[in-house]
């Protein structure tokens, strides 16, 4: 649907589960009980590597089970099309591009990281009583001035950086693993570790019945090296720790000689099981029902992922490289196994758990995402346009109902991704007014956002993609 018919439809939608919502202080099972927040992040997670996405090398059931029991959209964004950033835009509530730590694609630059001063989804969470826990990944700067505890977190439990070996966690032959400000060494591949500290955080939070919670569940997998939890994953493991990086200058992680499809099939089916323990536990322990469980990748797929039906891959803002799996199960809220098509981005989760949790963002930083819960309740949303940058090739892009204005390298495109999501159909000159409008409104924002000509971008190249031939290097 086309224009004002599409804004009517959506207003009146979200008016109707707006006040849905509103009839649910809480929204927990337990009466006057805040809900607990369980958010689970895959790393570089393509939009179909889950069977109920559409895979069809191997199967994932208990994310399927997870959708089959919540609400799974089909219009799903990251705020970034790399990690980092997307991380700042999931714990600030903001576009990333309003701090400076969020200019980096991903962040490498020691020296700048997440300002501790800086409201989060975590300490504005604990500010309102609850307990804080992040699990796993945490890439958004490094001690001593910027880290997990620095940021609203109680407890963490992860890697610092953007990625390490599964087997012995090391990046360049470094030790990144740590508990809170103590770096520690641990045996066992890393999606297992993982999951086994999230489950020993449910146990504590069991203990303290009455305290909400919010455990930030950040994954590595199935981000590079491509290493599945086997003997193969292994012998890969020592070779690389052996013989460094593939390419001179690389990370020995970044692993461009290595994988295959039955590497990333055992990743992502690892991926999928240690979710299943971790939820089995929160069942175990009584406290599902008093649970969100959100789900969600920080970027489309790389290498070996599925991204069907889209093109565009991790650092780039065709659909195939921001549209992600969402999904959200959400204790008398959601209905089990429905869809939405109303479009939603990763700093849309900041204000929603805010509101459920009755409190709002800080004033002086306020939030750019919206409150997702008429959605979650079965209605929509009024239209809004949402906007995205990536540094390297000048990227650039704004959605706005069905349409999407996308420049790459300073060519220019206007694609309806409903009814075209190969991103095909140029109608930069059939629609030449909706064109300029959507131009209009992404310049008009990005004049608002950040800029600084020496922040890092990653991209794909020939020397390291094939598929990459026409890119320059």
């Amino acid at each position: 649907m086309k224009g004002d018919q599409f804004t009517r439809r959506g207003a009146i939608g979200a008016a109707g589960a707006a006040t849905l919502a509103a009839t649910v202080p809480g929204l927990a099972h337990t009466p006057g009980r805040k809900p607990n927040f369980l958010f689970i992040m895959a790393d570089d997670l393509g939009y179909a590597d889950l069977s109920c996405y559409g895979r069809r090398e191997y199967e994932t059931p208990v994310l399927d089970g997870l959708a089959a029991q919540g609400l799974k959209f089909t219009h799903g964004y990251a705020n970034s099309a790399v990690c980092s950033a997307t991380r700042v835009g999931l714990i600030t509530g903001r576009y990333q591009y309003r701090v400076r730590v969020g200019l980096e694609e991903p962040l490498g630059n020691r020296e700048i990281g997440l300002e501790p001063s800086h409201p989060t989804m975590p300490s504005l969470l604990r500010d309102a009583g609850y307990h804080t826990g992040l699990v796993g990944k945490w890439h958004l700067g490094w001690l001593p001035r910027f880290g997990p505890k620095l940021s609203g977190y109680d407890e963490f439990w992860g890697i610092r950086g953007g990625g390490v070996d599964y087997f012995t966690h090391n990046v360049n032959g470094q030790p990144d693993l740590w508990d809170g400000d103590v770096q520690v060494e641990e045996v066992g591949y890393m999606t297992d570790l993982m999951a086994d500290r999230a489950i020993e955080y449910l146990d504590a939070r069991a203990g303290e019945a009455d305290k909400p919670w919010l455990l930030s569940l950040h994954f590595t997998a199935p981000h590079w090296p491509w290493e599945a939890n086997d003997a193969k994953g292994r012998a890969e493991s020592e070779r690389l720790a052996e013989h460094g990086p593939t390419i001179p200058g690389s990370l020995d992680i970044t692993h461009f000689d290595g994988g295959d499809m039955e590497t990333y099939a055992g990743m992502v089916t690892s991926l999928d099981a240690n979710v299943g323990r971790v939820l089995a536990r929160l069942a175990e322990l009584g406290m599902e029902q008093d649970t969100v469980v959100v789900f969600t990748s920080d970027n489309g797929g790389e290498r070996f992922s599925d991204n069907w039906p889209f093109t565009g891959i991790k650092t780039e803002l065709l659909e195939g490289g921001m549209r992600v799996p969402f999904i959200v199960k959400w204790p008398g809220l959601t209905l089990p196994g429905t869809e939405t098509d109303v479009p939603a981005l990763s700093m849309d989760f900041l204000p929603t758990f805010l509101a459920a949790a009755g409190t709002a963002p800080h004033p002086d930083y306020p939030s750019d995402g919206v409150d997702l819960r008429p959605v979650l309740a079965g209605g929509t949303l009024p239209e809004r346009t949402l906007f995205w940058r990536f540094w390297a090739k000048d990227q650039k892009a704004a959605r706005r109902g069905r349409y999407k204005y996308l420049s790459i390298g300073g060519e220019e495109y206007l694609f309806d991704v409903v009814a075209d999501p190969l991103e095909r159909g140029n109608l930069k000159y059939r629609e030449a007014e909706i064109f300029a409008d959507l131009k209009g409104q992404f310049d008009a924002w990005n004049a608002g956002m950040l800029s600084d000509p020496d922040a890092s971008s990653y991209r794909f190249t020939p020397r390291e993609l094939a598929d990459h031939f026409g890119w320059d290097s």
